[in-house]
């Protein structure tokens, strides 16, 4: 089976947004991979020491097809530093695995099927 990792930022970690609201949108969007036959899971990470971690963690539980980094961390210029980090993370602990672009909540499946 086909396998996808998204990799969010954590809305909880997010001055202002109501967390709870949004991991509810990124779970929704994580679950459409299930109506295509795609096994998804996701990871979320925020500015720090910890997503480091956390995230090789995610990226060496299993083999994945396609990595999805999320609009959020990519199109936010103070957290290059972090997408930087996840992009090399990604080379490093999931060196098969295709990267692929989101622009952010609800359209990961289709980012990841451009992959695919």
């Amino acid at each position: 089976m086909t396998s996808v990792l998204v990799v969010g930022y954590d809305p909880h970690a997010i001055p202002g947004v109501d967390g709870a609201a949004l991991h509810a949108a990124l779970e929704k969007d994580v679950a459409r991979f299930g109506e295509h036959g795609i096994d998804a899971a996701m990871a979320t990470v925020a500015y720090g020491d910890s997503a480091e971690a956390g995230l090789v963690a995610a990226l060496t539980e299993r083999q994945w097809d396609v990595v999805v980094v999320g609009g959020g961390i990519r199109k936010t210029e103070q957290l290059l530093p972090l997408f930087e980090q996840i992009v090399d993370l990604i080379r490093r602990h999931a060196p098969r695995a295709a990267i692929a672009f989101n622009t952010g909540v609800g359209d990961s499946l289709e980012a990841a099927r451009r992959r695919l």
